[in-house]
């Protein structure tokens, strides 16, 4: 095949995945070992928009090993980085000076922890992918994928790289470098949530027609070294109320873990629904705010703040999934959105899409097929325990819509029935209604939010979190944080929403500045740019497009 653009080499594969996530990697393992297991060959290429494996992947984490049990069953002999088994559970409702632990015995049992394990799901892939290689999957990190590749009948036949060394205003650098084809008989995508890529071919394909808006959350999340008195590894605890208001969606999660080294290691982060109201809420504010609380402040006084970074989170659920599969290829894992909210886990859940679509592709390629429709794929999901996980949690998240204190109750309700085998007795279905970007009212007509300023102990600024995550953008690129209307952001969303873009971004990307007629105009510092989503999601007008910046990149999760 040759190249769609002439001055781009290509090179060709049998399948071609879009991200080094935990749902590209076992996907690219299982179609290693299925040709093994069947004495045939089937090359593999994994491109990965980080700089490293594991760069760009952030999540809490405590893991339900399901899926990886299944995929590599001896992973503790393997030296899989999963040290921390959880040893206890916590649920805390919180007021502004209070808290109050909700006792064990009245949570579903889908709730409980036990048999699970604190990670860096960083590392957890970056170990991933050294198993992937290890059965000859070609993994290119630094090459981010920025267009999908068509043949003459619509189907995708691959993706290509970005260019490299175009300057800010589209000229070419003396380092130019156009990208590279990778064409394939079948391409994954795991880009994760929101992915640019996916979401074009969600509109291209019409695989949302009939399905539920996705819905999303922004988890901001610290990784802290703690003082050895305070450490308790294995410990799990989930917050939900203060500093919310009882409409506003989210909650906190600490976990205790701890590494080769034995360090007295504690995640730390603050998830906020992003269907909010309120323009002037920042979910980074509260989190920071969060850290604050008396109950929660004594166990980081004395610590050392490690890491910090932010990531969007799928919450649709199963109203929310899409047709997974299209002429040429499939969405795998987050970039499709299977997160089971009220667990707040997902990486079992992609792990096994990305299983399920290796198993379609490869049966598709030992047939001698390649660009057609991996039916088996997007039907057969439905036949997993992937559906069973979703289906029992199908309304907790839509019920939250009656606040905080009702929806709870409603989804533990929900949730009980399941765990008692009394499912069919709750057999509705709740929808989710419009998309987090048309939730937000008026700032006139909403309570301006005074935060605290940070204190430099356990509370911090935006500049000095993000100089945490390790990121870095070649600054001399162009903005890959687009508006497809120049004028929109002072137009309508600092006039109607008092710019809520300077405040939902946890980066500080988004500022309002003075302009030379005594206006205002809107600066996007896309250097700061955590990679999280959030603008692409919550824009009111979805006038912010995110495109993919030149491949490495971004922030560095090296221990997140």
């Amino acid at each position: 095949m040759t190249s769609i653009r002439a001055d781009r080499d290509a090179m060709e594969y049998d399948v071609v995945i879009v991200g080094a996530g935990p749902a590209g990697l076992a996907a690219a393992i299982r179609l290693k070992q299925l040709a093994s297991e069947n004495g045939r060959e089937v090359s593999v290429c994994v491109l990965e928009k980080g700089s490293e494996v594991g760069a760009h992947i952030l999540s809490g984490a405590v893991i339900d090993p399901l899926a990886l049990n299944e995929l590599l069953p001896d992973w503790k002999e393997r030296g899989a980085p999963i040290h921390t088994p959880v040893t206890d559970d916590q649920f805390w409702t919180l007021t502004e000076r209070g808290a109050s632990r909700m006792p064990n015995w009245t949570l579903p049992r889908l709730m409980n922890n036990h048999g699970n394990y604190i990670v860096s799901l960083g590392r957890v892939c970056k170990w991933l992918g050294e198993q992937a290689e290890a059965l000859g999957v070609e993994i290119y990190p630094g090459f981010a994928a920025a267009e999908v590749l068509f043949n003459d009948t619509g189907a995708v036949i691959g993706v290509a790289t970005g260019d490299m060394g175009i300057g800010r205003n589209g000229e070419k650098k003396p380092d130019f470098q156009p990208g590279m084809e990778l064409h394939a008989k079948y391409t994954l995508f795991a880009e994760g949530v929101r992915g640019s890529l996916s979401q074009d071919l969600m509109k291209k394909f019409n695989l949302r027609d009939g399905i539920d808006p996705q819905k999303y959350g922004i988890g901001i999340k610290e990784l802290w070294q703690v003082e050895p008195s305070k450490h308790r590894p294995g410990l799990v605890m989930h917050s939900q109320g203060w500093p919310l208001d009882a409409k506003t969606g989210g909650g906190s999660f600490i976990y205790h873990l701890t590494n080769e080294n034995h360090d007295a290691l504690v995640a730390v982060g603050f998830v906020v629904h992003l269907n909010y109201e309120n323009p002037w809420l920042s979910p980074f504010e509260e989190f920071q705010r969060f850290k604050l609380h008396p109950h929660i402040r004594p166990l980081f006084e004395g610590g050392k703040r490690l890491v910090y970074g932010a990531r969007a989170i799928n919450e649709g659920g199963l109203q929310s999934v899409p047709k997974l599969s299209f002429p040429g290829g499939a969405l795998i894992g987050c970039s499709a959105g299977f997160v089971n909210l009220p667990r707040i886990k997902g990486t079992h859940n992609a792990m096994k899409t990305g299983m399920l679509a290796a198993v379609a592709a490869f049966d598709a390629l030992k047939a001698e097929r390649e660009h057609d429709v991996l039916h088996a794929y997007n039907d057969g999901w439905k036949k997993s325990w992937v559906y069973t996980d979703l289906y029992k949690v199908r309304n907790v998240k839509p019920g939250l819509k009656w606040g905080r204190t009702l929806g709870t109750l409603h989804g533990g309700v929900h949730m009980w029935m399941n765990d008692l085998g009394l499912g069919k007795l709750v057999g509705w279905t709740l929808r989710h209604g419009k998309p987090d970007n048309e939730s937000l009212k008026p700032a006139d007509q909403m309570p301006v939010i005074d935060y605290p300023k940070p204190d430099g102990v356990v509370s911090f600024d935006r500049l000095t979190s993000v100089f945490l995550s390790n990121t870095n953008h070649v600054e001399d690129q162009p903005v890959h944080l687009q508006l497809r209307d120049a004028s929109i952001p002072v137009k309508v969303n600092l006039a109607k929403y008092a710019g809520p873009e300077s405040r939902y971004c946890p980066a500080g990307v988004y500022e309002f500045v003075d302009d030379d007629n005594g206006g205002k105009r809107l600066q996007i510092n896309a250097q700061n740019c955590v990679h999280c989503k959030t603008c692409d999601i919550k824009d009111p007008l979805q006038n912010i497009h995110w495109v993919t910046p030149e491949g490495g990149g971004g922030p560095v999760y090296s221990v997140m």
